[in-house]
């Protein structure tokens, strides 16, 4: 699968597209189905990222219930739904990992898929994946 254009071109922009949304709108939140809708998309991705050769050796031996948990708060937050994100910072979490940008970009393949799959509108996909790239910044190998 390869990674869409418009996405590519949004997160170049993802500053301009986090700026503008409105504070407490809770609409793009509903557009994921809210938190039950985000735990699909999640155990989707999740179920994408272990099948996917360029994602699966970052998640052996993880604490799967965790990390889902931890996605799910994350994307909530940034949906402007109604939760807190308990996780440690991004750079921390991913200290050590050697995550470089093909393996951040098939990620985000693997949740785009997801997504697909669970019906999230594409401007709404869109919209998130805007909000995600800037944590490219604080988990990319850093040697």
């Amino acid at each position: 699968m390869k990674i869409r254009h418009a996405a590519i071109a949004l997160l170049s922009f993802a500053a301009l597209t986090c700026a503008s949304a409105q504070a407490g709108d809770d609409t793009l939140y509903h557009q994921f189905g809210e938190k039950a809708g985000l735990e699909r998309i999640v155990d989707d991705m999740y179920a994408n990222v272990i099948a996917d050769p360029r994602t699966a050796p970052y998640f052996e031996n993880a604490p799967i219930k965790r990390i889902k948990t931890k996605i799910v708060e994350q994307f909530c937050v940034l949906l402007e739904g109604p939760c807190v994100y308990t996780g440690r910072p991004m750079r921390r979490t991913h200290e050590g990992q050697n995550i470089d940008r093909a393996a951040f970009d098939a990620l985000v393949e693997d949740l785009q898929a997801a997504m697909d799959k669970n019906g999230v509108p594409f401007h709404a996909q869109n919209k998130l994946l805007a909000k995600l790239a800037p944590m490219y910044r604080d988990i990319q190998d850093r040697e």
